[in-house]
């Protein structure tokens, strides 16, 4: 199956930005609603996607919630690095939340429709979610490289008041970022077509819409996801810099074993959002989207919130002994 079929035609119809309306009329500055494209115009693949991405969406809330409530219940992962991971979970229930089911809808319905404030609230709130992550991700680093590179001052360094800060920063900085990035691209004309090339509102495919001068909100696009992204990768490289001159200096096997299989988890999932998110933002402006965009959006919008409780769960080995003594009492 190719992804032309899976995923359809993707790009705006007229090729570029609409062009403003005919006959001299004013611009339209807020369109009542927009259509998106959808996940695929095949029929044909409705019904599979429909049913694959249900089950997916299910096992992203069944695997977020168990593990808020594991975390909440076991009283040995009361620790720094399980409180960051459960807002993880927060994060990424929500992240897949805000667009899954609407995009389930649109799989079985005839009009893809969303309203003008219905676009704007699915950005805001993606925009904010996706930011937030990624500083929780920066956060659970410099919680590894304190436990590894300083285990002796490791209490003093992540104090409970630390932690709750780390994650209130985390989300004020990711709802004002989202804040601009919203405020810029809303407060254009959009005119003519106001059909979004892809399943869900997106920055860039909004920009393609508007027919007033975007360079400011592209700037402004640019900066944000870079400085937000590549601030928030240095402070993992950073930390395990650090981690891994700690690692090699162990003299114990086994405790090089035990380092590793704790910090895997988290590099995985680092690996998997930042990967897929440069990809399609740390590019030109002007650039089009392909059929490749689109798959490698599903990828982080849908896919990725249920891979972490997985990946989480599969290679730390704390949790694995949580679950095993939770299996065994029930």
């Amino acid at each position: 199956m190719t992804a032309d079929r899976l995923f359809g035609t993707f790009g705006h119809p007229g090729g570029g930005k609409a062009g403003p309306q005919q006959g001299g009329g004013r611009p339209e500055v807020a369109p009542a609603e927009y259509t998106t494209r959808g996940i695929t115009e095949d029929v044909t693949l409705v019904p599979i996607l429909f049913i694959f991405f249900s089950k997916v969406y299910l096992v992203t809330l069944v695997g977020n919630l168990g593990m808020v409530a594991l975390v909440l219940k076991t009283s040995r992962l009361h620790t720094p690095m399980y409180f960051f991971l459960s807002y993880l979970s927060v994060v990424d229930l929500l992240y897949s939340s805000i667009i899954t089911p609407k995009m389930l809808l649109d799989l079985i319905s005839m009009k893809k429709d969303i309203s003008f404030a219905g676009c704007t609230l699915q950005f805001f709130f993606f925009a904010a979610m996706a930011a937030t992550e990624a500083f929780l991700l920066s956060n659970m680093s410099y919680d590894r490289y304190a436990a590894i590179c300083h285990p002796l001052h490791y209490v003093s360094i992540m104090t409970k008041k630390k932690c709750w800060c780390l994650v209130l920063f985390s989300f004020a900085l990711g709802f004002l970022q989202s804040l601009a990035q919203t405020s810029c691209v809303f407060s254009l004309e959009f005119c003519g077509s106001h059909h979004i090339a892809h399943f869900y509102c997106d920055v860039l495919p909004l920009l393609k819409l508007s027919c007033s001068d975007t360079f400011t909100c592209d700037m402004v696009t640019v900066f944000i996801i870079s400085s937000c992204g590549i601030g928030s990768l240095l402070t993992i490289l950073v930390s395990y810099m650090f981690i891994v001159s700690s690692i090699l200096h162990m003299k114990s096997a086994e405790g090089r074993r035990k380092v590793f299989s704790t910090c895997s988890a988290h590099l995985t999932s680092v690996s998997i959002l930042y990967g897929s998110v440069f990809f399609i933002y740390l590019r030109s402006p002007t650039s089009d989207f392909s059929k490749r965009d689109k798959v490698v959006s599903v990828f982080y919008t849908v896919i990725t919130p249920m891979l972490n409780p997985l990946i989480y769960s599969i290679r730390n080995q704390e949790v694995k002994k949580v679950l095993k003594m939770a299996a065994g009492r029930t």
